[in-house]
C-alpha cells in the first residue's frame, strides 16, 4: 500500500509542477490578445472569444504533452482528481493575480463569468477540469487504468 500511496504523491506533485505551465501558457495567451490581435481586431469581446478559443488548444496541447512526457498509467480518478486540483489553482490565481497584482476590480475579474454576455472563460475552466482525463482517455489512449 505505501508504494502506492508513494506513486499517487509523485504523481499529483509532478500535476502541481505542470500547472506552472499551464499557467505560463495562460499568460503568454492573455499578452497575445492584449498587445498582438486585439488591438489588431478592436473588439474586445471578440478578442476575449478569440483568446478562449486558443487557450483551449493551448491547454489540450500541454495536457497531451505532459501526459505523454510522463509515461504513467493514470486511472480515471486520478485524472478527474487532477482537473479538479488545476481548477482550483486556476481559479484562486486568476483572482489574486487579477485583482491584487494587476489590479483589476472584483467586477471585471467576475464579468468573465457572465456567458450570457458572450463571456466564455467558462470553456477555459471547463477545459481545465476534464482536459486531463479527454486527453488521457481519448486521445492518448492508454495512459489511463481501469477507465
Amino acid at each position: 500500500m505505501e508504494n502506492k500511496e508513494k506513486k499517487l504523491k509523485k504523481i499529483y506533485m509532478q500535476a502541481i509542477g505542470f500547472w506552472f505551465v499551464l499557467m505560463i501558457l495562460g499568460i503568454v495567451n492573455g499578452i497575445m490578445r492584449n498587445d498582438v490581435y486585439g488591438p489588431a481586431i478592436g473588439n474586445e469581446l471578440l478578442s476575449h472569444q478569440i483568446s478562449t478559443v486558443t487557450g483551449i488548444a493551448l491547454f489540450l496541447a500541454g495536457m497531451y504533452v505532459w501526459l505523454k512526457w510522463t509515461n504513467a498509467r493514470y486511472s480515471k480518478k486520478d485524472l478527474l482528481v487532477i482537473g479538479v486540483m488545476w481548477l482550483g489553482m486556476t481559479i484562486t490565481f486568476e483572482f489574486i493575480f487579477g485583482h491584487y497584482i494587476a489590479g483589476h476590480p472584483w467586477s471585471k475579474l467576475l464579468a468573465d463569468y457572465n456567458i450570457f454576455e458572450g463571456r466564455v472563460w467558462s470553456l477555459v475552466l471547463l477545459t481545465i477540469i476534464v482536459g486531463p482525463y479527454f486527453v488521457g482517455k481519448y486521445i492518448l489512449k492508454g495512459c489511463t487504468d481501469a477507465i
